[in-house]
């Protein structure tokens, strides 16, 4: 099997169709003489250059388990790969010697035992009892107390099979779970176009486990799957509705019985983030098209939509009922509150990607991070940052405040980060 360069094109041309791009798809078609070449576009189906690359690299993990001759690399975890990993030349051999040194160390130590072996990005964030990894530990093996001292910790961690439960039904990818705040539900969102709600008080039983909520649009007078990822979702602080975001641009709601009560559209492309405010009343959206959007839970509508970032909006957090930080690829944080027509504050200083927001419990500080790889804390009493924490390596993704921490705003709270970290390239 073979593939030619407008072959190539045309399906990295209907990608940034799919995904919303239609001006970067426009110019991409024009400069690729997509028009001229010999391609029937409707015998594309939707998502083919995702689903070319992920059987590309499922084809690179099979390979990694097979020996030279042939045989199966016996014990070899086949651990997730990605696109980085497959394209480097010597990643099957280094990844396969890897794992025989580490056969070898076990047999030498009197004794094997299989265990579930965390990734690198998990060991360099998976803390013993709570504890905080150490900057600048080298393999990540030792933590700190409370006290300064150094602790150790567990490189193996073996989960029974009978304390871990696999939910399968998604067809894709899954990209976001959610708690329902009140009840044993569980809420994942996937890129086969549906958002689930898992019932663990049923899971073993026999009665259905699942409810599908499918993602469609209306075309023809008809109720078609939109064939774009669900990504982001929230339950409302009483657990009785369930908010979806889709790349089809719009938010959906949902009652916890799975059937659609409002869809929300007047983003123009994906939708990256969406949460509801603590009173239940608004849910705030963030989207490519650079804005945010504060929506009427109740009767659909946008009450107001903040066109403020110069790039796409990639999260939002509610600091109260009625006012909330965005983030975006331009670097920005801007503070804005329904009524205004213009933010509140703006945070300057990250020096790429802003990635994700997160308020402190008591509503005075907020959190931020970025592709720079830096974690910073900003107060609504200053201009500049009131912490520039620098220690990740790699593109900071995801933050948490500790639910333990102090809820005064202290400069002393405790932050929870967690990131993801591309596995290291072979020597």
């Amino acid at each position: 099997m073979s593939i030619t360069s407008d072959e190539v094109n045309f399906l990295v041309y209907r990608y940034l169709q799919e995904s919303g791009f239609s001006h970067s798809a426009f110019t991409f078609g024009i400069e690729s003489h997509i028009s001229q070449s010999n391609i029937n576009g409707t015998l594309v189906p939707p998502a083919a250059l995702i689903s070319i690359l992920q059987k590309g690299l499922q084809y690179v993990e099979a390979e990694i388990s097979i020996n030279e001759d042939g045989t199966v690399f016996d014990g070899r975890p086949i651990e997730s790969l990605s696109l980085i990993d497959a394209v480097m030349p010597d990643v099957v051999q280094t990844r396969q010697q890897a794992f025989r040194d580490k056969l070898a160390q076990q047999q030498q130590g009197g004794g094997t035992c299989t265990m579930a072996t965390p990734s690198p990005a998990h060991q360099a964030m998976a803390p013993k009892n709570g504890e905080i990894p150490v900057n600048g530990e080298e393999n990540g093996t030792h933590a700190m107390n409370h006290h300064g001292e150094p602790m150790d910790l567990d490189q193996d961690v073996e989960i029974p099979a009978s304390k871990a439960t696999v939910l399968r039904g998604h067809e894709s990818e899954v990209f976001i779970c959610a708690w329902n705040p009140v009840s044993d539900l569980l809420a994942s969102g996937s890129g086969d176009s549906t958002a689930r709600i898992w019932d663990l008080n049923e899971i073993g039983s026999s009665s259905s486990t699942q409810l599908v909520l499918r993602h469609c649009i209306r075309e023809g007078g008809q109720d078609v799957p939109s064939n774009k990822d669900v990504t982001s979702l929230d339950w409302n602080s009483d657990g009785t509705l369930l908010a979806t975001g889709s790349y089809d641009g719009f938010a959906r709601i949902w009652t916890k019985d799975g059937n659609l009560a409002s869809t929300l559209g007047q983003h123009k492309g994906p939708i990256f983030a969406l949460k509801w405010n603590k009173k239940g009343n608004s849910i705030l959206s963030a989207g490519v098209d650079k804005t945010t959007i504060i929506w009427d839970a109740h009767t659909g509508e946008a009450k107001q939509q903040f066109p403020f970032h110069s790039a796409p909006a990639l999260d939002v957090d509610w600091q109260n009922n009625t006012t909330f930080a965005s983030c975006s690829t331009d670097m920005c944080i801007h503070v804005c509150r329904l009524g205004s027509d213009r933010p509140l504050k703006t945070f300057q200083g990250h020096t790429n990607e802003v990635n994700a927001i997160k308020w402190d419990p008591s509503g005075m500080l907020l959190a931020s991070c970025s592709d720079d790889m830096t974690l910073k804390i900003w107060s609504m009493k200053q201009e500049q940052c009131v912490h520039d924490l620098q220690a990740h390596s790699k593109e900071i993704y995801t933050i948490k405040w500790s639910p333990t921490g102090p809820s005064t705003g202290s400069p002393n709270a405790n932050i929870m980060l967690a990131r993801w970290v591309p596995p290291p390239p072979p020597q």
